[in-house]
């Protein structure tokens, strides 16, 4: 199925940004979007780093969410 996932994750464009305010205040944002999609795509710019990885962000955001981590790539993950 992750596969699947990963292949459609490849032709979305990134809807969420998280900068230097952190994931805190994109968690809402991040489950709602996937109400009405199943992936959604987030970009984690440099300002949002601060010392740790787009993985260990990711990871974050998801259990923050309660959501499912489907990849991360660079500078951008997918959550489904």
């Amino acid at each position: 199925m992750s596969d699947e996932l990963r292949e459609r994750a490849h032709d979305i464009d990134a809807t969420i940004r998280v900068g230097k305010g952190g994931i805190d205040p994109v968690v809402d944002e991040l489950r709602d979007q996937l109400t009405e999609r199943s992936l959604v795509k987030v970009k984690f710019l440099r300002s949002s780093l601060g010392g740790t990885t787009t993985d260990e962000l990711a990871d974050e955001l998801a259990s923050s969410a309660d959501v499912e981590l489907i990849e991360t790539r660079g500078h951008t993950a997918v959550f489904h």
